[in-house]
């Protein structure tokens, strides 16, 4: 660690990033991000990587969860409300049906950035640069909007910040009181069976509140019934933009990155002589790295030696993507490597990038089915390994999109055009993230078995 520094990624070889044609105003913006103030604090990553330990022995499950790119235009209250009572549904369908504790990390307040299998993109004879996310350029098919215009970075920080804000206040301010599981249920969810289940278990939870009550256990004297800990997360593709909020804490002398509390590696950037696993071998937050197919288990065996050389719990997530129909050719060997090295890992499941398909109408979209069907063969991995399934990471959203064909609340290809609101990559819905959810904790009773 005495050769890393918050700025030493700048001599590796480095990929996805952008080309901005005025170095001038670039560093101008990045001098000014370094005075922000930081949008999340050392002791909070702290707490997280505490409890992401706990999920690595075992003793609790991580729902990430989150948009595939948060955008400029798309920025709303209302969304960030919607997302947020999702994920707790989702938490607390895990935590009274699958009997653990779920630890909430939301893909908000910084998914700005994202990488592109191509560096151009083609609309009959136009080329022009591709869309890398808001925090870079516009996706709009313009010359003038796909220029990286380094003044995005300062209206991204805003947004992250009033996120973060508003996120703070849902999680510590009422809305996660668990007495008000009821007001949980999403507009789009009414007519479908996943609801029902979900008042039905929402009815057995008032009845085990109330019996507490008569106990002497309210929200009113136990803050774990009223509040919640929400963490946030993206992934660290824009360096730039990450060292400007590299930190010193002044408690641990440590370098953290306070624009999120878990930061994590794409699986194309995950080059061991790369600059992303350069810049987060050195900050001490919570860091995951995807693992697709292509992922070799001594490459994986190495990346754990360089990204989390003290063996701690709670510091690293590999997040699995391998697609349905293909975890068990691929996994296994890499928990046996981990295994066998005695590494300390978060094993979390990505059931949506592996399973991404044209429709017939020309759509990007993703079978519910196959997502299910590869949570359901994550689970069964691990149970065979004797090792623990310790998460899910999703891009969902609350609202009523229709992104994702399939799930009991069926959406067709037809449907595709009706609410297709992503700027990237589609996301499941509250109700087919729902019917996610009673399958995850499901598999997590019978996991206890």
């Amino acid at each position: 660690m005495s050769t890393w520094s918050p700025s030493s990624w700048r001599n590796k070889p480095i990929l996805q990033q952008p080309t901005y044609p005025d170095q001038t105003a670039l560093n101008n913006v990045l001098a000014e991000l370094k005075h922000y103030p930081p949008l999340v604090f050392a002791g909070e990553a702290r707490s997280l990587k505490a409890q992401l330990a706990n999920v690595a022995n075992g003793e609790a499950f991580l729902l990430q969860g989150g948009d595939c790119a948060e955008s400029f235009s798309e920025f709303h209250a209302d969304n960030i409300r919607d997302s947020f009572k999702a994920m707790m549904q989702m938490a607390v369908v895990m935590t009274y049906a699958g009997g653990l504790p779920v630890v909430k990390v939301g893909r908000m307040a910084g998914q700005f950035a994202k990488p592109r299998s191509s560096n151009t993109e083609t609309l009959g004879d136009v080329t022009l640069d591709s869309y890398r996310g808001d925090i870079i350029n516009g996706s709009e098919f313009t010359p003038e909007a796909r220029v990286p215009d380094p003044e995005r970075m300062i209206r991204a920080y805003n947004q992250a910040s009033a996120t973060q804000n508003l996120l703070r206040a849902f999680a510590s301010g009422g809305l996660a009181d668990l007495h008000k599981v009821h007001q949980w249920t999403q507009d789009f969810a009414h007519q479908g069976e996943q609801t029902k289940k979900y008042e039905a278990l929402a009815e057995e939870i008032g009845k085990s509140l109330q019996f507490m009550e008569a106990c002497g256990v309210t929200s009113k004297t136990y803050r774990t019934l009223r509040e919640t800990d929400f963490y946030t997360s993206h992934e660290a593709l824009l360096l730039p933009y990450e060292e400007a909020f590299t930190r010193k804490d002044s408690i641990s002398g440590d370098w953290y990155d306070t624009s999120a509390h878990m930061l994590w590696i794409g699986d194309r950037t995950r080059q061991l002589d790369g600059a992303h696993v350069e810049y987060l071998r050195g900050v001490k937050n919570p860091i995951g790295v995807k693992a697709g197919p292509s992922m070799d288990p001594e490459e994986l065996i190495q990346l754990c030696q360089a990204l989390n050389p003290e063996n701690e719990a709670g510091r690293l997530n590999v997040i699995v993507r391998m697609g349905a129909g293909k975890v068990g050719d691929g996994l296994p060997a890499l928990i046996k490597a981990v295994e066998r090295e005695g590494m300390k890992v978060v094993w979390s499941c990505d059931p949506m990038h592996g399973n991404t398909i044209k429709s017939s109408n020309n759509y990007k979209t993703r079978p519910v089915d196959n997502i299910l069907t590869e949570m359901k063969e994550f689970f069964q991995v691990h149970k065979a390994e004797g090792t623990h399934a310790g998460g899910v990471h999703l891009e969902m959203t609350g609202k009523n999109v229709t992104e994702c064909i399939g799930g009991s609340f069926t959406v067709t290809e037809e449907d595709l055009s009706s609410r297709y609101h992503t700027h990237c990559d589609p996301r499941l819905n509250a109700d087919q993230s729902l019917e996610l959810a009673f399958l995850i904790a499901d598999s997590l009773k019978e996991a206890q078995k």
